[in-house]
């Protein structure tokens, strides 16, 4: 097992560096070995490999020759992109420095701030040892921005510590650093979200009603058809859940017992499909993965930011999915749910929203749990009360299904970890923080401090 180190960074540059635009330059393809498509889905992903800056370059404010610890890329055009990451070779080495960017607007040809990339993203991941954590074609990596449409971009990597008191010019940062440029793709017809304040709402999905399990309800539209799945009142949850536990569908033999009891079900939320928000099913890996039972739900942050309208949040995802396949190398995207800010549900990573699909969000801990992202960045920002809500629904219903207790506590088996060794036993909270399984800021310290509510809130929806 690796240890991984979570460190905190401070900086010093203040400004940016001083370089030509370059031509566009073209896509390598990033992608884990197995797959091998004849031609990319759509949206894209530009690979651009990251170079050291040097003393050729100056500081704008200052004059003065820019570190050589320094690696990036200068200013320069791109094809369009909306969402930006760095990525490189070694899944087992941490990046000890800061990733910074700037990006061009496509609409306004004006250049953004600096803005930070969360470098330390490998606790988002498969566990050591499986399958996916140990494919050919996965890379470390930092966590994804999201900056809305561009076309032009500069990055820095600022190494931690004095990099100019390294002649390598590298200070000991990750080798094979390459700059991930993703365009998440057209919206599809039903690129529709709502529930949220009026001036983020999108336009209604259509209402293709489809049962808890997937079966088709009566006189409506094929499962595989659906965008959304509606909400369903308690009576219609449990009805469902009932069938599920009748025909051993879904859930352990302990969940069958409580819900055989009494079914502490939430009722179903509205959920957004992956047909709904726009998955294209090429680009992720061909089977589902399951591990045995949902026990605990993990809540993070995507660390994406917040520079985004709930309508835009299908293409977030897309975005992040195909950053998470194409450019880490996982075999989905990791999250088995996400949560925008408006409050709206999505589902996450593929294989049936009712079942116990493995997921790859918290390192050590993604067997029999699941995980939820709130689409944003909460370390200094407070999360919406919607967004919270959304968390407080979803786990009503979906810790319902498996007969767990949302106020309750569990005992895991950690996978291995920076904060539990592998095949320590750990009592969380069934609904639990990235942190409590890894030390991490994630979810954030604001969203952090809201779990409370989120338990209570999903507790109550379950009749408990």
């Amino acid at each position: 097992m690796r240890t991984l180190r979570v460190t905190s960074i401070g900086l010093t540059c203040a400004a940016a560096l001083t370089l030509p635009l370059a031509t566009p330059a073209p896509a390598a393809p990033a992608g884990p070995a197995s797959a091998a498509p004849t031609a990319d889905p759509p949206g894209s992903t530009q690979s651009l490999p990251l170079a050291p800056l040097g003393q050729q370059s100056r500081d704008r404010v200052t004059g003065s020759p820019v570190a050589p610890g320094l690696q990036g890329l200068g200013r320069r055009e791109v094809r369009p992109f909306s969402l930006v990451g760095v990525v490189w070779e070694d899944v087992g080495t941490e990046l000890h420095g800061a990733v910074q960017v700037r990006t061009r607007s496509a609409d306004t040809s004006r250049w953004s701030d600096w803005q930070d990339l969360e470098t330390h993203n490998s606790e988002h991941a498969a566990d050591a040892g499986s399958a996916e954590g140990l494919a050919p074609g996965v890379r470390g990596a930092t966590a994804p921005l999201w900056v809305g449409a561009s076309d032009g971009v500069e990055v820095r990597v600022i190494p931690e510590g004095d990099a100019a008191d390294t002649p390598t010019g590298t200070a000991d940062l990750p080798d094979g650093m390459r700059l991930e440029l993703v365009d998440p793709g057209p919206a599809p017809d039903t690129d529709a979200p709502d529930d949220g304040p009026r001036d983020e709402r999108a336009p209604d999905a259509p209402d293709t009603r489809v049962a808890a399990s997937g079966r088709t309800a009566p006189g409506t539209a094929d499962a595989s058809a659906a965008t959304v799945l509606p909400a369903l009142t308690r009576e219609e949850t449990e009805a469902e859940a009932a069938q599920e536990t009748r025909t051993g569908q879904e859930g352990s033999a302990e969940a069958a017992g409580a819900l055989a009891a009494k079914p502490y079900i939430g009722p179903r939320p509205r959920i957004v499909t992956r047909k709904g928000w726009g998955a294209d099913e090429k680009l992720r890996e061909k089977n589902f993965a399951y591990t045995s039972t949902v026990k605990a739900a993990f809540v993070h942050h995507s660390a994406t930011g917040n520079n985004y309208t709930c309508a835009q949040a299908p293409s977030v995802l897309r975005g992040i999915y195909r950053y998470h396949v194409k450019s880490n190398g996982w075999r989905d995207i990791g999250y088995n749910f996400a949560v925008d800010k408006c409050g709206n549900i999505y589902e996450g990573r593929a294989g049936g929203v009712t079942k116990a699909v493995l997921g790859a969000h918290t390192l050590g801990f993604n067997s029999n749990s699941t995980g939820i992202a709130v689409l944003g960045s909460y370390g200094s920002t407070n999360p919406p009360a919607a967004a919270v809500n959304g968390v407080a629904k979803l786990t009503a219903w979906k810790l319902g299904l498996f007969g767990a207790n949302p106020k309750g506590k569990v005992t895991l088996v950690s996978g291995g970890s920076n904060k539990y060794k592998k095949g320590k036993k750990v009592k969380l909270n069934v609904i639990s923080g990235h942190r409590d399984g890894y030390a991490t800021e994630c979810p954030g310290a604001r969203l952090y401090k809201k779990l409370g509510t989120a338990r209570t809130s999903s507790a109550r929806l379950q009749g408990r």
